[in-house]
This record gives structure tokens, C-alpha cells and sequence, in this order.
């Protein structure tokens, strides 16, 4: 009896075992294409000699992970545009079921709101030829969201500073984009805050490269807290100089590597969107999280948040913190990048007007002064209402940086332009005026017609025989004709 049931404990621990190694980890129930680009040997600036070892370790890293990695170094332009053209024909023919990962490490550029990816022939005369040379982030973009994919995950290293001496008066680092505003699935990292310049280090890799060939190592971390840690190892590194950024419109779970405690457990879908939805607190929630914590272990948190509430908390309950004065400015420049990105994407006059009411002295200053000149003629249809008596609206913008005392921001300029409110048109077909029309009157029949026949003559013999009688007691002289004339000259 013993031995049997030893026997079938042995038996049942070899079917679990088996079972494990049957169970397929998250990396072979997807495809996973990865594209990866080092831009270091630029011609017309210096070179950037970490670009390509970030690139090298990059592709190590994700070919570790289940990629399949296409690898591309010191593109030009046309060569940049093919290598995306034939890894998105690589995604479209993989399936649904795909993950598509780019990594860039080089320089990036945002001119007039855009953001541009650098190839290493650009050589600008000026920032009109940006669009014409460099790569629109955008179009990449949209050229993977236009495919059916599991997930989109976007890795710049491209936020470096802008060694072009044309474009000295372009603004700072990349603009924000929101990849909630495009189609669902999409990640996308930045090695450093929107508006901010990365620091390409003194090491082999960048600081972003280095803290992500470390943390994603991790087994069975999810990519949010792959990138949270990423942040906080890359702001330690930089003294909080340098702050990674990130924006997620995924709906499902994704792990570079998985791990035994999880590996083999499916996705969960809209598990990231769901985490994601329930980790938006306000600035009060924030503070009594923060309340009674050592600075630099609430300087950790807030960091890891990356977010307006958490940084306003922050200052807010910590103003004499070492700390505060960087996120502070850390704090500053977030709200002025989402006020520029808001006036861009709305793209009026108002927009651009509310923008350099409340930002008039910063780097892009220049260029909403420019935005705003193509779009100030513009015809825009008030409803009469409006345009007569105008009353000031509150914008649920974000407050000034509170960098001299924590005083209540100036309430900004509204960038929004009153609806047109059009007249509606009923289209309901006019009803047809219905007449009647009396009935004909029957015509009487037609009178009907007899024909009589006309009596015949009178015998010929009473003629002829009164006119012989009267010819011969008369003389005799009618006695061949009718009788009409013998009748008259006997009268006269």
C-alpha cells in the first residue's frame, strides 16, 4: 500500500513538472520584433560615441528577451525611412499577436510642436529645413498604430542637446506626446522629461541605457514598473539632473522577461490601462501619502509618480527639503511643456495667445510668436452672443511654478475659442400641397342624327298637263318650260 502511494506522488509530481515545462512563458506566446538604431557618426557635428554602444547592448538586452532584432547603425534619411518601411512590413506579416519594440539612441529635435528624429546627413540652413531632412517621430508612429499589433513600445534616447548652430532658437528637448490621443497599445519612453535634455555620460552607454540594461533584467516586472525604477536609478545617477519619461495607452500586460513565479501566467487584458487609471491621485491624496516621510524617501516616491500632483505635494510639504529646489524646476517646466502641448494641438490664436500670456520669456516663446502669426487671420464664426459679451472661463490649466513663495497662481488665459453653435437646418422635405382636381364633366352624348328621306316629287303629268291646259287657252307660249314663266308674265 505504501509503495503504491509513493508511486503515484511520483507520478503526479512528474505530470505537474512536465506540465510547467509545457507551459508557454509570455515571450513564446508572441511574436516580439524589435528594430533597433544608433546614430553616432554625424557628418556635420560631433559625433556621439555612446549612441552605438547603446544600440549593441540594447539589441543583446531584447534578443535575450525573445526578439528578433534588426539592428541599423548611422542612417541617413532615405536609408532611416526603408529601415522602418521594411520592419513595418515585418509587424504587418507577424500578426496580430506581435510585439514591435524601436529603440533610438541619437538626436532628436521638436520644430514648431514636432518632434524629429535625426539622421547623420542632416545639415540645416535653418529650421525650415528640418521637415525637408530629418524623420517626424509621427510618422513613425503612425506607420506601427496603423498596424494590428499586441503593443507598440517606443524607446527614445533622443533628447540630447542640439548641436546645430541654425537652430539655436529651437526649443529644448522633445515635445510631449500623448499616446492616449492615437490608437490604443502604444508605449512610448523618453530618456529624459519633454522639454529637457538627456546627458549622453561618461560611460560606454547613456544614463537611460545603463539603468534599462539593468532593470529590465528583472524577472516578471511589468513594464510600468520597469520604467518607474528606470526613472529613479537614471535620476539618482544624474543628481536630478535627468528625469525619464514615459506615456502608455496599453491594454494588455508585457514583461521583457517572465519568472517563475508568473512567467507562464497569460496577460491579463487592460491590465496595464486599469493600473495605470487607478494610480492618477490628486495633489491632497498626495500629501497625506507624503505626510510624516523622510524627504529623500518621498522625493523617491514622487519621482517614481513623474506627475504634476505628486511634485506639487511634494514642494508643497518639503519647502525647506534639499531637494525641492530641482523638482521645483523639474515642476516648472512639466507645466510648460503640457500648456505648450495643449496650445499646439489646439492651434488657434487663442492658444498661442493664452500660451505666451503665462510663458512669454521661455524657449519656445519664438515659435508660438510664429505659430500664432499663421494662424491669426483665420476666420472663425462666433455665435453673435459670445462676441458681444465675452465672460472670462477658467481653463483647467496648470498654475505657475510657485519657485519665490507658494502664492495662488495667476489664473491663465483661456486657450479655447467659443464653439460655433450652427443653425440647424431642417431638412425635412416640404409637404405637397395636395389639390384636387374637380371630375370632367361627362359629355352628353352626341345628338343623334336621322336622315329623312325627302318625299319624292310631284308627278310630272299634273305640271304637264295644267301647262298644256293653260298654254293653249293662253296663246300657247309656255307650253316647253316649267310653267314659272308663263305664270309671272300672265300676272303683269
Amino acid at each position: 500500500m505504501r509503495r503504491r502511494v509513493l508511486r503515484n506522488l511520483f507520478l503526479a509530481s512528474s505530470l505537474v513538472a512536465l506540465a510547467q515545462l509545457m507551459t508557454p512563458t509570455d515571450a513564446d506566446a508572441e511574436a516580439r520584433l524589435a528594430l533597433v538604431i544608433g546614430q553616432s557618426a554625424y557628418r556635420t557635428v560631433p559625433e556621439l560615441p555612446n549612441a552605438a554602444n547603446d544600440a549593441k547592448g540594447m539589441t543583446e538586452l531584447l534578443g535575450n528577451a525573445g526578439f528578433t532584432v534588426t539592428t541599423a547603425a548611422n542612417l541617413a534619411q532615405n536609408e532611416m525611412r526603408a529601415a522602418i518601411s521594411d520592419f513595418a512590413g515585418k509587424v504587418s506579416a507577424s500578426g496580430a499577436d506581435t510585439v514591435a519594440l524601436v529603440f533610438y539612441a541619437g538626436h532628436g529635435l521638436q520644430i514648431d510642436g514636432e518632434n524629429y528624429l535625426v539622421p547623420v546627413d542632416l545639415d540645416p540652413k535653418r529650421e525650415a529645413d528640418i521637415p525637408l531632412q530629418g524623420v517626424r517621430l509621427n510618422d513613425l508612429l503612425n506607420t506601427l498604430g496603423a498596424l494590428p499589433t499586441r503593443a507598440r513600445i517606443f524607446m527614445l534616447d533622443a533628447c540630447r542637446n542640439n548641436p546645430f548652430p541654425a537652430l539655436s532658437g529651437a526649443g529644448h528637448g522633445l515635445a510631449i506626446v500623448d499616446t492616449k490621443a492615437g490608437a490604443p497599445g502604444s508605449f512610448i519612453s523618453y530618456s529624459t522629461s519633454p522639454g529637457a535634455e538627456a546627458e549622453d555620460g561618461s560611460g560606454i552607454d547613456s544614463p537611460y541605457t545603463t539603468a534599462a540594461l539593468t532593470v529590465a533584467k528583472q524577472p516578471n516586472l511589468p513594464i510600468e514598473e520597469v520604467f518607474k525604477r528606470i526613472r529613479i536609478a537614471v535620476a539618482q545617477s544624474t543628481d536630478g539632473r535627468q528625469i525619464p519619461w514615459e506615456s502608455s495607452s496599453l491594454t494588455t500586460d508585457f514583461r521583457f522577461f517572465g519568472g517563475e513565479s508568473g512567467g507562464g501566467q497569460p496577460a491579463l487584458p487592460g491590465a496595464s490601462a486599469m493600473a495605470l487609471a487607478s494610480g492618477t491621485r490628486s495633489v491632497a491624496d498626495w500629501r497625506k501619502d507624503l505626510q510624516g516621510k523622510e524627504p529623500k524617501a518621498a522625493y523617491e516616491l514622487v519621482i517614481a509618480d513623474d506627475t504634476v500632483e505628486a511634485y506639487q505635494a511634494y514642494v508643497e510639504l518639503y519647502a525647506q527639503a534639499s531637494y525641492t529646489p530641482r523638482l521645483r524646476t523639474i515642476l516648472e517646466r512639466r507645466r510648460q511643456m503640457l500648456a505648450w502641448e495643449r496650445a499646439t494641438a489646439i492651434n488657434t490664436r487663442a492658444s498661442f495667445e493664452a500660451y505666451l500670456a503665462n510663458w512669454d520669456n521661455s524657449d519656445l516663446a519664438a515659435t508660438a510668436r510664429r505659430l500664432l502669426l499663421r494662424v491669426q487671420n483665420r476666420n472663425y464664426a462666433l455665435p453673435v452672443a459670445a462676441a458681444a459679451a465675452p465672460a472670462p472661463v477658467a481653463v483647467a490649466m496648470a498654475p505657475t511654478c510657485p519657485c519665490s513663495a507658494p502664492s495662488t497662481p495667476a489664473t491663465p488665459v483661456n486657450p479655447a475659442v467659443a464653439p460655433v453653435i450652427k443653425k440647424r437646418v431642417d431638412d425635412t422635405p416640404p409637404k405637397r400641397k395636395v389639390v384636387e382636381t374637380p371630375p370632367k364633366p361627362r359629355r352628353p352624348p352626341p345628338d343623334e342624327v336621322v336622315y329623312e328621306r325627302a318625299p319624292p316629287p310631284e308627278a310630272v303629268g299634273v305640271g304637264i298637263g295644267v301647262g298644256i291646259g293653260l298654254g293653249m287657252g293662253m296663246g300657247g307660249r309656255g307650253g316647253g318650260g316649267y310653267g314659272r314663266g308663263d305664270y309671272n308674265r300672265g300676272r303683269y
